[in-house]
């Protein structure tokens, strides 16, 4: 049975903790006098530095103490929250994550110049905090407060993570300390668990710091530990003459150095970054065991795997169902009907393992839109619709990079300046909308704003000095639109961080080509523009026509498919040298597949004709014979193949063979050209 690394679980945990951060950093970006958000960002903090200092990670928890600290003193009042310091603690994270992805690496000089950011962005307030209370301090210095402090911590605690080292490290932070741990709950050595605690302490603390800072060192554990807090000497003064008196502690074996000093834990074989609470009542525990059934984190290589072994399954299943289908054998068919019922709802509930919100895509733009609003002096809002969303998890994945450049496109090209905004008669902030929905069997991510629109003219002017079409060329609306994903293509004046190279939106085209989807793109002058991905919702397992072309078999993805006519041969020979149907008056393009796929074969009386279409954009393929819709299992083609354009995959039949995937984008783009050259040569 294989085993989690733990340092690998604390990465995972880490980089959870760290969205939760960023995510309160931007909410407390529009609202900084919100004490919730800052608490929470300091928990976040908090949490962390320990996780971090328990799994040898010291680099991480330094830096993030400082973090932790200014917002220490934002919590408790001394300095305010301001823009500055929650830019500081969002550009300090990107750090962070760099330490916990590579704690050894040579970071160079840049966590100093982010803490000096840091400073500066407190230490006015402190400077101020500092000139006030200097006057007070020449009267009476801080007062000090002797405290006893007794706790004990669950015995399953540092094989659920929690370290009794660090806390007893914090408590020495706050102040001169004397600790003493309670050994009599140690059972004989024949009885002991290495995994269990049985060691309770008691600390004698002298501190200026209130008992609010002692239940923060507790902070993640209160609910499951047993702890006494109790003040055992009144405030004095740290500059009077007689020290704070100090109560003895009860004769408790003392700790020996070694043992409390910060040293790296021993890592258990499983530990998340938080301890889980156990609490003492019953009906509270199981309630909590229940909760935490509730979830359960999967890699997802073994959900890819499964997957695989769910699509064999499928092409196993449809081979059965063919022999049974040629088999007098009551039985055989039976059997055969069951396990294709059982494979069936076992390929559903695997498509829906593999679904994941669009939310954990469009939360990333967040920090994007922040971040280029302070760039480039633009008042900008994000407004996200339709997050619950679910796509294939490879998607989400594949998807990110292009929907930062179409983002990053839309702000730089798209909106204005506030002043122009204000002259053209809008409201000083544009927004950017990014909205998810299904439609059938894929998915429509749409990018909007509210900018200046794509200038139609400067798009020809540029494509035509880079010759990508003749001068003069005519091209209708969407085609001309559609040139700004060709390669190299930029209408940007000059080159800035943000764009003009060219490459940015060849990159969206290539990556939503490469997952079998296609874009549509609509702009308004002076209004805006759209962009839109229609994205399969999963890349494993779709539902296809299958079709037949001369002696092969091939599969249309039934998403998009619209209708099926047929063709007869006379018809099929009138409408040589125009390849265009009529349907419900509108004239549709149609592709023969026999010829583009040269059989050499001749066609069936009667031909079929299936209109296919990507937006508003349709074609027909004439083919041969329309066999039947089909479970099909998406296999990739072979390097060799990767020129290939008309086809997107293959996959497996029930008798064996191989039957190609069409790739609908591609073809659709053919007919939409074939139409082009037929109307400018006519």
């Amino acid at each position: 049975m294989s085993t989690l690394d733990p340092v690998a679980v604390f990465r995972m945990e880490a980089a959870e903790c760290l969205e939760a951060i960023e995510a309160g950093l931007l909410d407390l970006t529009h609202r900084l006098d919100d004490k919730d958000l800052v608490d929470a960002v300091f928990r976040g903090l908090h949490t962390l530095k320990g996780s971090g200092s328990m799994f040898g990670f010291d680099a991480l928890a330094a830096f993030t103490h400082h973090c932790e600290t200014a917002f220490d003193r934002v919590r408790k009042g001394e300095v305010p929250a301001t823009a500055e310091l929650v830019a500081a603690v969002l550009a300090a994270q990107d750090h962070m994550r760099a330490l916990v992805d590579s704690p050894d690496a040579d970071h160079g000089d840049i966590g100093q110049k982010l803490l000096a950011q840091l400073q500066a962005a407190v230490g006015g307030h402190a400077a101020t905090t500092a000139a006030v209370a200097a006057p007070v301090a020449e009267v009476a210095a801080p007062a000090s407060t002797t405290w006893r402090i007794r706790f004990s911590l669950p015995a399953n605690s540092m094989a659920n993570g929690t370290n009794p080292l660090g806390l007893l490290d914090e408590l020495r932070d706050l102040g001169e300390c004397t600790i003493r741990a309670n050994t009599s709950a140690i059972p004989p050595l024949g009885e002991l668990s290495p995994t269990e605690l049985y060691v309770s302490w008691d600390v004698t603390l002298t501190s200026d710091q209130g008992r609010s800072a002692i239940d923060d060192v507790f902070i993640f554990v209160m609910d499951d530990m047993e702890l006494d807090v109790q003040e055992i000497a009144a405030p004095t003064a740290v500059a009077s003459s007689a020290p704070a008196p100090v109560v003895a502690a009860d004769p408790i074996p003392s700790l020996p150095v070694a043992a409390v000093a910060p040293s790296a834990p021993v890592v258990p074989e499983f530990k998340p970054v938080e301890a889980v609470p156990v609490k003492r009542e019953a009906a509270a525990a199981d309630q909590r065991q229940a909760k935490a059934a509730e979830n359960v984190r999967v890699p997802a290589e073994r959900l890819d795997e499964l997957m695989d072994r769910v699509g064999e399954l499928v092409i196993a299943q449809s081979r059965l169902s063919q022999l049974a289908s040629a088999s007098t054998d009551i039985a055989l068919r039976s059997v055969s009907e069951e396990i294709e019922r059982l494979s069936g709802e076992l390929r559903d509930t695997m498509m829906v393992l593999r679904m994941v919100p669009v939310a954990t895509l469009f939360s990333r733009f967040r920090r994007l839109v922040h971040d280029l609003a302070r760039e480039t002096g633009k008042v900008i809002e994000l407004v996200t619709d339709g997050e619950s969303t679910e796509v294939d998890k490879t998607v989400i994945e594949r998807l990110a990079d292009p929907l930062v450049h179409l983002v990053r496109n839309s702000i730089d090209h798209g909106l204005e300046t506030p002043e122009d905004r204000l002259a053209a008669g809008k409201s000083e902030a544009g927004t950017v909308t990014l909205s998810a929905r299904q439609a059938g069997g894929e998915v429509i991510i749409s990018i909007k704003d509210d900018g200046r629109g794509i200038n139609r003219e400067r798009v020809r002017a540029k494509a035509e000095s880079s010759g990508l079409i003749a001068p003069g060329q005519p091209l209708s609306d969407s085609e001309l639109l559609q040139l700004i994903f060709a390669p190299g293509f930029s209408t940007a004046a000059a080159i800035t961080n943000l764009s003009g190279r060219g490459v940015g939106m060849d990159v969206v085209k290539k990556t939503v080509e490469a997952l079998r989807g296609a874009i549509d793109i609509t702009s308004v002058p002076g209004q805006g523009s759209e962009v839109s991905l229609r994205i399969p919702l999963t890349l494993a397992i779709i539902d296809g026509l299958l079709v037949r072309v001369g002696s092969g078999r091939y599969v249309i993805p039934l998403s998009a498919v619209e209708e099926c006519l047929e063709l007869s041969l006379e018809e099929d020979l009138r409408s040589r040298g125009r390849s265009f149907i009529s349907l419900r008056d509108s004239l549709v393009p149609f592709l023969r597949l026999r010829d583009l796929f040269r059989t050499g074969t001749k066609p069936d009386v009667h031909q079929k004709v299936v209109v296919i279409s990507t937006g508003t954009e349709r074609v027909g393929l004439v083919v041969d014979q329309i066999i039947g819709d089909h479970q099909t299992v998406i296999k990739s083609m072979s390097k060799l193949h990767n020129d290939v354009a008309t086809f997107s995959g293959a996959t497996i039949l029930g008798d064996g063979s191989v039957a190609l995937i069409l790739d609908v984008g591609h073809l659709v783009i053919a007919g939409q050209q074939q139409e082009t050259q037929m109307r400018v040569a006519g």
